[in-house]
């Protein structure tokens, strides 16, 4: 099943849609594929909490260890 999206373009914009519909001969709709997987791409993949602490994991043996849950280690945080 496919989905429809309605966007609303300046003029500038539908311009350029217009010349690259032109210049490459594909449709509207398969230039705006291309636009979001070249943007998903430019983006890099999207990469988890804890893959971005990568080798930091578990190297702390002290501390508290309800430091994610617990209000009380927030106060005066931030103020």
């Amino acid at each position: 099943m496919k989905t429809y999206i309605h966007a609303r373009l300046s003029k500038e914009d539908r311009a350029v849609l217009e010349d690259l519909k032109q210049s490459t001969g594909h449709s509207e709709s398969e230039l705006v594929r291309r636009g979001l997987h070249l943007v998903s791409k430019e983006l890099g993949p999207t990469r988890s909490a804890l893959a971005l602490a990568g080798q930091s994991v578990g190297r702390f043996k002290k501390g508290p260890r309800d430091l994610a849950t617990n209000r009380r280690h927030l106060q005066g945080f931030g103020e």
